[in-house]
């Protein structure tokens, strides 16, 4: 399976701006431009595709290791969020709000490290990555 999007971008870095598509539609000439990367513009940016992505990836691994071992998740509520300091994405750090019955907490903190671990997102990504789970 490939999955693709497309970014156009014109002009310079800071007086320039972009738009961002993606294969579904989801993303259709999503604004992109400096002001929204590095102060707080309007439209997207990088980094924020990646705290969602990462947010996304884990909580579907998660309730895939949670499924495997008996355990349907009422809701699994990820945050992501993204570092990016000097150029570079230092950290990634997810937090996580769960409902699970019938789960105990060592079982939950096994899961979550696995989940963390394995999700494709978290195996992509060379930086830092953290997590701070609750069970609700």
């Amino acid at each position: 399976m490939k999955r693709h999007a497309t970014a156009i971008w014109k002009g310079s870095i800071k007086d320039g701006n972009g738009s961002l598509s993606s294969q579904s539609g989801i993303l259709e000439n999503t604004a992109y431009s400096f002001n929204s990367r590095f102060e707080d513009g309007k439209g997207t940016n990088p980094e924020e595709l990646i705290a969602a992505a990462h947010a996304g990836c884990f909580a579907m691994q998660l309730s895939a290791f949670l499924t495997e071992e008996e355990f349907v998740p009422e809701s699994l509520e990820t945050k992501g969020e993204v570092t990016f300091k000097d150029g570079n994405i230092t950290q990634s750090h997810l937090t996580l709000k769960a409902k699970i019955d019938k789960i105990d907490q060592g079982k939950f903190d096994e899961l979550v490290h696995k989940a963390k671990t394995n999700c494709p997102i978290s195996k992509l990504l060379d930086t830092e990555i953290s997590v701070e789970a609750e069970l609700i």
